[in-house]
């Protein structure tokens, strides 16, 4: 919602519109606002994307095991437990 007089946006509103989109929705605009201040080099995310193609491919090929996301995330908690 726009102030009167103002191209500026009220951050308290926006954010209570972008609680209403599906966790799927926010994460892909989560992504985006954090690529829009922290702009990652070209030859850096085509790094990320071959290792992580890498990934996948030694997942299917039964190299490597995966866990699911939060077995993942309680074991690097329990791991770093300050």
């Amino acid at each position: 919602m726009l102030k009167k007089g103002t191209m500026e946006m009220d951050p308290a509103i926006i954010e209570n519109e972008a609680m209403q989109l599906t966790e799927a929705q926010r994460a892909l605009l989560a992504d985006r606002l954090i690529e829009s201040i922290s702009r990652t080099p070209p030859e850096l995310k085509k790094a990320w994307i071959r290792e992580a193609d890498a990934r996948m491919n030694a997942f299917r090929e039964g190299k490597i095991s995966a866990i699911n996301g939060p077995q993942a995330m309680e074991e690097i908690r329990s791991r770093y437990k300050r």
